[in-house]
């Protein structure tokens, strides 16, 4: 009973806390708050611990059991290793074995991978632009005066085309993000208060 007990009550004291130090600028409100931040940095430090020995497990696990695609894990885990060695030998400045890796072995293979994603972005613009009813044909409508708005060839249509794209972008589709954002505002003060009061106890897992 304890072991739930006692994170609720650290839960509510340090979500009630966080709520008040934005209304409260006494210093000693102030200063356990910068505490309370340094204490958040080395929680972070140590979770990121936590999770490189989990991928570890989890990738021993399936060279253990010759999974399929075991042969990844086995780079995976080569990977890690030799960058951490690179990183706590060499250092990260400039010029380093380091950074070397990372913008001749990362970087090319980040790009790589976005490169595959626009692809997939294609794909799933035709599917979504289809014209299949009505509002299927506002979306097709809107994203072509968009596009044709965004390079030379709408300017030579005419000069309401860029004109057209401009209003979308800063009405309508400027109106649908704040309304996304409020929704995720609200969403967040929501899972927020069932955090503090213990309505939500996901995190404590399933016992």
């Amino acid at each position: 009973m304890l072991n739930k007990k006692m994170p609720l009550a650290v839960c509510f004291l340090a979500g009630v806390f966080g709520l008040v130090q934005y209304f409260s600028p006494h210093p000693m409100v102030v200063s356990t708050y910068s505490t309370l931040l340094d204490w958040v940095q080395i929680i972070f430090a140590f979770t990121l611990i936590v999770g490189v020995l989990s991928v570890f497990q989890m990738h021993f696990k399936r060279i253990s059991r010759r999974e399929r695609f075991w042969g990844f894990s086995i780079i995976t885990l080569m990977a890690i290793v030799v960058m951490a060695v690179a990183g706590f030998a060499g250092g990260t400045d400039s010029g380093s074995v380091f950074v070397w890796m990372f913008d001749n072995m990362q970087v090319p293979m980040q790009s790589t991978v976005f490169a595959l994603l626009a692809f997939f972005v294609a794909s799933a613009a035709y599917r979504g632009f289809r014209l299949r009813n009505v509002e299927a044909g506002i979306l097709l409508a809107t994203a072509l005066v968009i596009m044709l708005g965004r390079i030379p060839v709408g300017e030579l249509i005419g000069d309401f085309v860029p004109a057209s794209a401009e209003w979308i972008l800063n009405v309508p589709s400027m109106a649908a993000k704040r309304a996304v954002l409020i929704g995720i505002g609200l969403g967040s003060i929501t899972t927020a208060l069932r955090v503090i009061l213990g309505i939500e106890r996901s995190y404590l897992g399933r016992n």
